[in-house]
């Protein structure tokens, strides 16, 4: 039964709550009024959902972002639902953050995919500023993409790139998805690299002294199964399971190579591939401090760095160049009249050649330029509130930061020194494996156009190529290139398997 509300109940009600009000005020220690934040400009955007409207039309979101950003400027906020970012467009915004706040900007966002994919921050893409991603950075720096050790793998991109040849010239005359080969070739030449000669599938091996073949099928399976979960990399535990279970298989036999091998006798061990690099740095490191060593786990996660980082943007940015080449014949005949100077009609180009081949570098920073795979690139996140700008804006401490990888590629290089142009990131987050990158895809593409005569197929005009873009990922070519291969050089350098590692071509 319900007691009806008298005036008096009313009353009291109400004196009860405005004394409590006033107690509140009263009792509660003096705070200072805050100063609003100056915050870079951007789009009013809508309640709760903020901009993110703005990201989910027709158009890539780094376009979107660059319009929006040559209207409100070169440093922009922006609200995403509840997340906040700072875009930065231009080079002096890039250099603003990547180079004077460096320091201040070398965090990254917190992910739970971040999380899963680095087995708990335990890489180097992913993983926040701290010793264990110092430990990590210098690990990169001084032993796996060393200059010493990107030499020392040489032989394995020259030999898959005569490999990539042989399948063109037996495709001589045909239409063939562009894509497809280079692919093959980025992976085959990744896991060569990482895991050694028997787990690449279809690989030249045999060139390289190697028998395998079945377990890089086996390999090709996996990778197959968990892409196919979710149809992204394996962020979800599925996924992450089946990767692990072969990443784990890996580690128990190279441990027992290495064992076997020191039984032989072998004293020093060498390093065969990045795998036994990082077994040994392991081994070496077993009496560090827990925060800076590097565990199994560990090991998975750099591993899986290293892929996700080597197959697909190598690819992709050497089919948008021919992409590029194949609607510009005239750029083509340059490019191929530039390597018939330096290199001749009678061998292959070499990595020892790239040196002399301006035009070809040129190709490769424009495409970067005009078609960046990674057009947001990683985002950074600050890990102290910075005052930046002209403007003095404020940038909270944990807002991420995105940069638009793109800009003016006219005498700039792409290694992060020229903020007009950084595909590879620059400072303290740059991408370790950027020589790798840079000395692979200049060197494929070289011999992609010096190799073969390139034409679109019957009935296709240049101007027909669809250049128009599929985001994701990373950038891909919304209609794969299809295009057909001539070769233009002596048939027996198409046939023969070259087992050298020499660099002079």
């Amino acid at each position: 039964m319900k007691l009806p509300l008298t005036m008096s109940t009313a009353t009291a009600l109400m004196l009860t709550v405005a004394v409590v009000l006033i107690l509140t005020f009263v009792l509660r220690p003096h705070r200072r009024r805050r100063k609003p934040l100056n915050l870079p400009p951007g789009p009013r955007g809508w309640p709760v959902f903020g901009s993110l409207g703005l990201l989910t039309g027709a158009l890539p979101p780094h376009r979107v972002l660059a319009a929006l950003a040559a209207r409100h400027g070169e440093l922009m906020h922006l609200r995403l639902g509840s997340f906040d970012v700072v875009v930065a467009s231009s080079a002096e915004a890039a250099r603003l953050v990547l180079k004077t706040h460096d320091l201040a900007f070398a965090g990254r966002p917190a992910a739970a995919w971040g999380v899963i994919l680095s087995y708990g921050y335990r890489g180097i893409v992913q993983t926040p500023y701290g010793a264990y991603w110092r430990m990590a950075r210098k690990l990169c720096a001084t032993e796996l993409f060393s200059p010493r050790r990107v030499d020392a793998f040489e032989h394995v991109r020259v030999q898959e790139t005569r490999a990539m040849a042989r399948r063109l010239f037996e495709t001589a005359g045909a239409a063939v998805h562009v894509k497809e080969h280079l692919m093959g070739f980025t992976t085959r030449n990744i896991l060569r690299m990482v895991l050694g000669d028997k787990w690449s599938p279809g690989s030249n091996s045999a060139a390289a002294g190697g028998g395998g073949g079945g377990e890089g099928e086996e390999l090709w399976r996996l990778l197959g199964e968990a892409f196919a979960v979710s149809g992204l990399p394996p962020a979800d535990e599925a996924g992450h399971v089946l990767l692990d279970r072969f990443k784990e298989r890996v580690l128990c036999e190279h441990e027992e190579d290495r064992r076997r091998r020191r039984r032989a006798g072998d004293g020093e061990l060498a390093a065969r591939d990045l795998v036994d690099v990082l077994l040994q740095v392991a081994e070496d490191g077993h009496e560090e401090p827990a925060e800076t060593r590097l565990t199994r786990d560990g090991i998975k996660a750099i591993i899986q760095d290293i892929f996700a980082g080597g197959t697909e943007t190598a690819a992709l940015t050497m089919e948008w160049a021919m992409a590029e080449l194949l609607r510009r014949p005239a750029a083509m005949s340059a490019a191929a009249a530039e390597l018939d100077r330096v290199v001749g009609r009678d061998r292959w180009a070499a990595e020892s050649d790239l040196p002399g081949l301006t035009y070809i570098e040129a190709v490769v920073k424009e495409t970067m330029r005009l078609h960046p795979v990674g057009p947001l690139l990683v985002p950074h996140c600050a890990r102290e509130a910075v005052v930046a700008g002209g403007g003095g804006y404020d940038i909270p401490r944990g807002r991420a930061c995105w940069f638009l990888a793109g800009g003016a590629a006219e005498g700039v290089d792409a290694r992060g020194a020229h903020f007009q142009l950084v595909p590879f990131g620059s400072g303290r987050r740059m991408c370790p494996a950027y020589g790798l990158a840079m000395e692979e895809v200049a060197a494929a593409l070289a011999n992609l156009v010096h190799g073969f005569s390139w034409r679109l197929p019957d009935g296709v005009k240049p101007e027909d190529v669809s250049m128009e873009e599929s985001f994701g990922l990373s950038m891909c070519m919304k209609r794969p290139l299809v295009a057909v291969a001539e070769p233009r050089l002596p048939a027996h350098l198409y046939t023969t398997p070259r087992s050298s590692t020499s660099r002079s071509g």
